[in-house]
């Protein structure tokens, strides 16, 4: 496995398991996105910290890919 694909993978990983978790019936940060996007009406505290948990792994992979890239050119 190349430096910048194992770089990725526990980000990756993490979006797919943690960042989208529960699964059914829709992925829970999709759910709290859509939620904030309509105004976020009724989010509690509570909320908006699952929001940054279910969003903190993909926050992770975007740093992650930007360095990839950064470190890319560089060379």
């Amino acid at each position: 496995m190349n430096p910048v694909a194992r770089s990725l993978f526990v980000p990756a990983l993490a979006c797919v398991t943690l960042g989208l978790a529960p699964f059914v019936p829709e992925p829970h940060l999709v759910g709290k996105l859509r939620w904030v996007a309509g105004g976020a009406n009724g989010m509690a505290p509570k909320d908006w910290f699952d929001l940054a948990m279910h969003g903190a792994p993909w926050v992770w992979l975007g740093v992650s890919l930007v360095r990839a890239i950064v470190k890319g050119r560089a060379r």
